[in-house]
């Protein structure tokens, strides 16, 4: 014989056993304040003893809410994201809430994302992810009608969450400015998908330190490499090396590109920081490991607070929608810089 089918307890049955009525067992479930204290107990305790658990769909259908927070990156391939997403979902768990990944890694999948909007039937809230948007797509995700928040960039009216990218790189600056550098390089990253913000403000900060300093910029002091791409940096560095006035340190804006200026140097026998410093920003891991100068950012702390603006969000239809939660950064003096080497030839006339 084919075994018994199990049955899944209902509504119905939790009414009957708490005696109370199917209505009252919903009101209860849903968490409304029109339940006695007495009842309530019941009904629970009618629950567990049953484990009936309302579904999240029959939920929703009533409340008008998913129970679900959606992000959208660009991908998960990235310590940032990955990090931020790491102590995200322990916030949104703890408000009951779960989470729902859209990753759309290349146009395709981009375009069928902005065309269907799936998260409007599927989230209560979306996450836009350190994601390079246009202002059609911008607008389109407006037209979602529930709470958008941005991650790792300012959206102008739109809730935001980010580190001050601009006071990083300038802190950083100064950090070798004050050691007695002048001539200072900047690596930027070209082809990282989502962080253009960050990557903008960061070169702004160090431009305004310079400013600040009364060093004239140096177009030829700003080069740019694709992250992770040790040729290219290689090349990016080699470049900065051939100048008529070489610089005495670089600040890459990445760790990840950091990393790579070190490995580049320590090749070409440049010695590190004596006769080279370098900086880098994020305070990934691999700082650590490489004992990396850095400008440390926390995309944790960025995790948890969109999670929490998020679920504020969620809670109260009147909150404000354009606020900005800005979080600091901090040097991280490590072993990469140094003062610099005092000039041990006279230049040829």
């Amino acid at each position: 014989m084919p075994p018994a089918q199990r049955h899944h307890p209902t509504l119905a049955d939790v009414a009957q056993r708490a005696g109370v009525s199917a209505s009252t067992v919903s009101r209860t479930m849903r968490g409304l304040p029109t339940v006695s204290p007495e009842v309530r107990a019941r009904v629970e305790q009618a629950a567990r003893e049953l484990n009936f658990v309302i579904s999240r769909q029959a939920s929703s259908l009533v409340t008008g809410r998913t129970g679900v927070v959606a992000v959208l990156a660009p991908t998960l391939n990235s310590w940032f994201i990955g990090s931020a997403l790491s102590s995200l979902g322990p916030v949104l768990r703890a408000a009951g809430l779960e989470l729902l990944v859209y990753v759309i890694p290349d146009m395709t999948e981009r375009t069928d994302f902005f065309e269907r909007l799936p998260a409007r039937r599927n989230a209560d809230a979306l996450l836009v992810f350190s994601f390079d948007l246009s202002e059609a797509e911008s607008a389109r995700l407006d037209e979602l009608q529930m709470p958008v928040v941005y991650l790792s960039q300012h959206a102008e009216g739109r809730p935001s969450v980010y580190v001050d990218d601009v006071a990083g790189a300038r802190a950083g600056t100064r950090h070798l400015l004050g050691l007695g550098h002048r001539r200072i390089a900047f690596v930027q990253t070209t082809g990282a998908s989502g962080f253009s913000f960050s990557s903008h403000e960061r070169l702004l900060g160090y431009q305004q330190a310079l400013a600040e300093a009364g060093v004239e910029p140096a177009g030829e002091l700003v080069v740019a490499t694709p992250p992770g791409h040790k040729r290219r940096t290689a090349e990016a560095v080699g470049r900065l090396l051939s100048l008529r006035e070489p610089p005495t340190a670089i600040f890459a804006e990445q760790d990840e590109v950091a990393v790579s200026v070190l490995w580049t140097l320590r090749r070409a026998h440049i010695d590190v920081p004596r006769r080279m410093s370098v900086l880098g920003f994020d305070d990934h891991q691999m700082a650590e490991w490489s004992d990396l100068t850095t400008i440390a950012q926390s995309p944790e702390d960025i995790g948890r607070s969109a999670g929490e603006l998020a679920r504020a969000l969620i809670n109260d239809p009147e909150a404000d929608l354009a606020r900005h939660i800005v979080l600091p950064t901090r040097l991280i003096p490590r072993a990469t810089t140094a003062p610099p080497p005092q000039a041990s030839q006279t230049p040829a006339e």
